[in-house]
């Protein structure tokens, strides 16, 4: 029988904080009959987001065609969704229960292609475009290609998503923090990057990727056209490939605020000498069709014989889920003006993310108010990065404490604090630790995606516990 002696050390390491133990016992309260108020996660549909209309009719006419020959078909669906269902038969007669190409159906990735000539009005290439089953398998792909021993490293932001930190570790590589700058809204400080390169560097590191997350998950900040022009000029002076998550890029909230792709400033730029990743996904947005798992990825300056081994990867998994490539497709082209189904849609997309905003105005104002506790609003994605004060325990003098005893200290705090929360309140957040802090901070993450009435809940039972559980340590 295999033991945990004989399981890849790697895997060992692998952390994935949004899905820990304090999750697991989340789970665990909710079975005993606890209401639990989720905040762990950006799953919307699971915290009663409804789907859009329009893309759950045509899914359902691809996984039973049958019904485009029933009497009454034209009654129950509108006319473009029968068009655009029969399109996508058209353009893809073997169906959903069939293998595709393994960089995904032609016709959806030249539709991609469009969807980002219209959004930043440059060129794009569907044959630089591949369909991945949600961003994640995109990242992972991208990491695969430039990671080619256990000596390379990628600079990752601080606080970062897990999944770059937990990947890195399942392949044998360097995770290479920089810190994001809370007293600038959460953006990148060249300085910052410049000294994390440099002790990397010093450290006999060969730094080879540098990810970017935009719209920030988990701070909820949005980057200025100014600060991605900088990361790009980093990314040339030091040979590194950018990786650009920007799957909540439909999540901007804050009036005046603008979204600004990589792939748009890179082309801005005519910067020909950086090779540019950039992940989108059906599973953020004003979709929130996580459980599809679909998505892409688009490739810039990269040459073909590289391209040509990303594509050998794909196929060894042989094509991402059909479905999940087609609510790519319906992501980048929903209905027209004119469309039977454009009124409903626009309605439902406007509604949500107008309650998002809402959302994300009620969590970071009334977490301002309550003392020793601070966050930005978020501007942009679905998390909020709240930071909190503790007193420290009498028995333990921090300052004489090295730099990875008080990470360790801090830690322990952040967690206990979060599952004490969990535990008398219902509420699941994420410590900080799990997504990297500043020393000497501490931190955790909450999504403002559950109903109103609970982010309204969430902050007057976080106030009183704040309070309550500072008395009890003290």
């Amino acid at each position: 029988m295999i033991t945990i002696k004989d399981v890849n050390p790697n895997l060992i390491e692998a952390q994935y904080a949004v899905r820990g133990k304090i999750v697991i016992r989340a789970q665990e309260l909710e079975e005993q009959g606890k209401k639990i108020i989720y905040c762990n996660i950006g799953n919307p549909q699971a915290l009663k987001q409804k789907p859009l209309t329009f893309i759950r009719q045509v899914l359902s006419l691809l996984e039973y065609p049958d019904m485009l020959g029933m009497k009454d078909a034209e009654k129950i669906f509108p006319a473009d969704v029968i068009e655009r269902a029969k399109l996508i038969m058209e353009k893809n007669p073997t169906g959903t229960g069939a293998y595709t190409q393994s960089t995904g159906v032609p016709f959806i990735r030249e539709a991609v292609a469009e969807f980002i000539n219209k959004r930043d009005g440059i060129p794009a290439d569907k044959d630089k475009i591949m369909l991945t089953d949600g961003a994640s398998k995109g990242v992972q792909a991208a990491l695969t290609l430039v990671l080619k021993n256990s000596n390379d490293g990628i600079m990752i932001p601080t606080p970062q998503y897990p999944l770059y930190s937990a990947t890195i570790a399942l392949y044998g590589a360097k995770q290479i923090g920089y810190y994001l700058d809370e007293n600038n809204g959460w953006q990148l400080n060249e300085s910052e990057l410049t000294k994390s390169y440099e002790k990397a560097k010093s450290e006999g590191v060969n730094t080879v990727a540098l990810a970017v997350i935009n719209p920030g998950n988990p701070t909820g900040a949005v980057l200025s056209k100014e600060n991605i022009e900088m990361i790009i000029r980093f990314a040339k002076k030091h040979n590194l490939t950018l990786l650009a998550d920007e799957v909540y890029q439909e999540n901007v909230y804050l009036k005046g605020l603008k979204f600004y792709s990589f792939a748009k400033v890179l082309h801005e730029m005519n910067e020909k000498d950086v090779t540019l990743f950039s992940f989108h996904s059906v599973s953020k947005g004003f979709l929130g069709e996580c459980g599809h798992r679909g998505g892409y990825f688009e490739v810039r300056n990269i040459p073909e014989d590289v391209y040509a081994q990303l594509v050998k990867l794909q196929s060894i998994g042989l094509c991402s889920n059909v479905d999940g490539q087609i609510v790519t497709y319906l992501m980048v082209a929903l209905p027209f003006p004119g469309d039977a189904s454009y009124d409903l849609y626009v309605k439902e997309r406007d509604g949500i993310l107008t309650n998002l905003k809402e959302k994300a105005e009620i969590l970071g104002k009334g977490l301002n108010k309550i003392d020793g506790m601070s966050c930005e609003i978020p501007q942009g994605a679905m998390y909020a990065f709240v930071k909190f004060e503790l007193p420290h325990s009498k028995d333990i003098d921090v300052a004489k404490l090295s730099e990875s005893e008080r990470f360790a200290y801090d830690s322990k705090r952040d967690s206990e604090y979060c599952m004490s929360l969990l535990e008398e309140t219902g509420i699941c957040v994420v410590p900080g630790s799990g997504f990297g802090q500043l020393p000497k901070t501490m931190h955790f993450r909450t999504t403002f995606l559950p109903l109103k009435e609970d982010i309204l809940t969430l902050v007057d039972k976080m106030e009183k516990f704040h309070i309550s559980y500072i008395k009890k340590i003290s």
